[in-house]
């Protein structure tokens, strides 16, 4: 039996929200723009693509979407993420699951060199053969593209593998290339969403469980 399993990152793994709020309150501190972001409400944000992140959050300090998220990235390859930023269990769970021999990958909409940085600053890049991120050669999720490549990399079908996420985007990219989907609820997902003929887990620690028991939906 192939046992990969394919991750998102920002809202599955590594809690995201508070670098992304810290590197625009600079932004806007620079800008000299009074006006302030509020963290929960900002949460929602960070699964709906970059432009419409920085726009919403920017708010008056806000220029240029395209132009705001480019400088956007810039400062965000500056910045370290802390193995704080880790959801609780992650680090411990993906560590059982490679000594489990499964086959990891991440799948994310966050651009390729950020999802590299993101991986080595918390400690978590040696898990994962296979990462994915945004570029100019793939459309970005829900469209396929990447989802795609991922499984080409991995050189699985879609019935052999599970994509693990947080989010109403996630799941649609999921289910539109018929691979099964684990839903994590502490993540960036509107609140009190819940994907149908899904299963879902409050803690990643349970997820981990659960595929180490056997439960997932996996082909030979």
């Amino acid at each position: 039996m192939t046992r990969a399993i394919i991750f998102d990152l920002d809202g599955t793994l590594v809690d995201s929200c508070g670098v992304c709020i810290s590197i625009l309150e600079d932004m806007i501190a620079d800008r000299g723009a009074d006006c302030a972001i509020d963290r929960v409400h900002a949460r929602s944000f960070m699964s709906r693509g970059g432009e419409k992140m920085v726009a919403a959050l920017l708010g008056d300090a806000c220029r240029d979407p395209a132009k705001d998220l480019q400088e956007f990235r810039a400062r965000y390859s500056e910045v370290k993420t802390p193995a704080s930023a880790l959801y609780e269990g992650v680090a411990e769970g993906l560590a059982d699951l490679a000594a489990r021999k499964f086959t990891l990958a991440i799948c994310s909409n966050k651009p390729q060199t950020l999802c590299e940085k993101a991986l080595l600053d918390t400690g978590i890049a040696r898990f994962f053969p296979v990462v994915v991120g945004s570029s100019a050669s793939f459309a970005p999720k829900p469209a396929p593209d990447l989802l795609l490549q991922t499984l080409a990399l991995l050189g699985v079908r879609s019935g052999q593998c599970a994509y693990v996420g947080d989010s109403e985007l996630d799941h649609q990219v999921a289910s539109e290339a018929s691979i099964p989907f684990y839903f994590l609820t502490y993540g960036y997902a509107e609140i009190g969403w819940t994907p149908a003929e899904s299963r879902s887990f409050d803690h990643f620690t349970l997820l981990t469980s659960d595929l180490c028991l056997g439960r997932t939906i996996l082909a030979a």
